[in-house]
């Protein structure tokens, strides 16, 4: 857990405003799908915070923040693997190649974007509608 949750200026100094920017209509675009529990946590070794999107202690997916980068990650289950296979065609070429080169663990493969704009968050929300069907109307 986060002794402070940061601020949007201390975000913006952190990723740059333009980043910032698709963080919050990254945020949006995923609060307009799901009602979830959200959670700041340190972002590990390699990022400086995580943003953690939860609910029923599942969680759907993470935003991470560090200098000049935000990332974005979903981790899929066995059988949502086979669903996002069932679908890759469709998906944008960028994605694609995530989702391949992203490594396979056994509790799932953990695919992490990296979005400097919002190109791919038509597939972002049709990857988490796999991972969990959307819950507000």
């Amino acid at each position: 857990m986060l002794d402070k949750i940061p601020g949007s200026e201390e975000m913006t100094t952190l990723v740059g405003q333009d980043l910032y920017d698709v963080w919050q209509k990254l945020c949006i675009a995923i609060e307009e799908k799901y009602d979830m529990e959200c959670l700041w946590n340190k972002g590990g070794k390699a990022w400086t915070y995580e943003y953690k999107y939860r609910r029923g202690g599942k969680t759907l997916c993470a935003l991470y923040a560090k200098e000049n980068c935000v990332g974005f990650m979903i981790i899929f289950g066995k059988d949502e693997r086979a669903k996002v296979e069932a679908v890759r065609e469709k998906l944008s070429e960028e994605v694609q190649k995530n989702y391949d080169e992203a490594k396979t663990y056994h509790d799932g493969k953990w695919v992490m974007f990296e979005p400097v704009d919002t190109s791919m968050f038509d597939d972002f929300i049709q990857l988490l509608a796999i991972k969990r069907k959307p819950n507000r109307k």
